[in-house]
């Protein structure tokens, strides 16, 4: 990762008023967006930059943050693209909550409370009039006073607004196959939905869970690595099945259930929500 760019100054002026004096360290830089944690004696903050394609995805992103209740966002441009400043979200991710119990060290209880806290969090974003769009993993940071917040705004829109003209979003391994179907046959623009929504949390929920994505890809002569749209052409004739690794089938039984649903069929986040919070470890 490279420096921070000093055209972007703004951005820093941005998150010197939430931390004061600070420090920038890199995140994650990819396909034209980088993430910078800025640390100071008042508190911490996340920048966010756009460059090429990905300036606009950046800036519909912090237009998503401002219509949002409990985040706050300062955004501007410079000469290569776009920024964005909001508050560090503190906490470990749904991913890294579930890392002991991958490990086989316990941590069942936490990794429950984890998965209903994440469903709830999408179920109520769902109940505002929103769909996500790129739920993942890493996507859902887990507070100390049990508060689920969701990251990664890029693909959110409103129900009542006309989609983003292009999709991208969506991890291929997380993807609902009517969404797959969408994408390859149109039309265009591709309409995201909360159904889709619900099969990405369930795939993310069982990835937690198995350190594996929930297809098995070797039964179906697939490798994961494979092209892009090899992948979501199979997932679209549902072409590859559901790993049968069931370390925790209590659980697993359920996200199986929404995972295999047909769209009409599949729970809506709240309706998960209250199948995992049943779940008798």
């Amino acid at each position: 990762m490279g420096e921070f760019p000093a055209e972007a100054r703004e951005a820093v002026k941005a998150a010197t008023a939430i931390c004061g004096p600070l420090t920038l360290a890199p995140v994650s830089d990819r396909r034209g967006s980088a993430v910078w944690k800025a640390t100071g004696p008042h508190g911490a903050a996340s920048i966010k930059l756009g460059t090429g394609e990905a300036a606009e995805v950046t800036a519909r992103e912090a237009s998503v943050l401002d219509q949002l209740p409990g985040y706050t966002v300062t955004a501007g441009r410079f000469a290569d693209g776009v920024w964005y400043v909001t508050p560090w979200l503190s906490g470990p991710s749904t991913w890294q909550v579930f890392r002991p119990l991958r490990k086989g060290k316990g941590g069942k209880s936490e990794a429950l409370t984890a998965a209903a806290g994440l469903c709830r969090a999408v179920a109520d974003f769902h109940a505002d009039g929103w769909v996500h769009g790129d739920l993942q993993p890493a996507h859902g940071i887990h507070g100390e006073d049990g508060t689920v917040r969701l990251l990664d705004f890029a693909w959110s829109r409103r129900l009542d607004s006309t989609p983003w003209p292009t999709f991208g979003g969506t991890m291929i391994h997380l993807t609902a196959p009517e969404l797959a179907a969408r994408i390859i046959n149109g039309p265009q623009p591709v309409e995201t939905t909360q159904t889709a929504d619900v099969y990405a949390l369930a795939g993310t929920l069982w990835t937690c869970a198995t350190g594996t994505w929930p297809l098995d890809y070797d039964t179906a002569g697939l490798d994961k690595d494979a092209p892009v749209e090899a992948i979501r052409k199979a997932i679209a004739h549902r072409a590859i099945p559901m790993s049968t690794a069931m370390p925790w089938p209590a659980l697993q039984a359920r996200l199986r259930y929404a995972l295999l649903a047909a769209p009409d069929d599949r729970p809506t986040a709240a309706e998960l929500t209250r199948l995992i919070e049943a779940v008798d470890g």
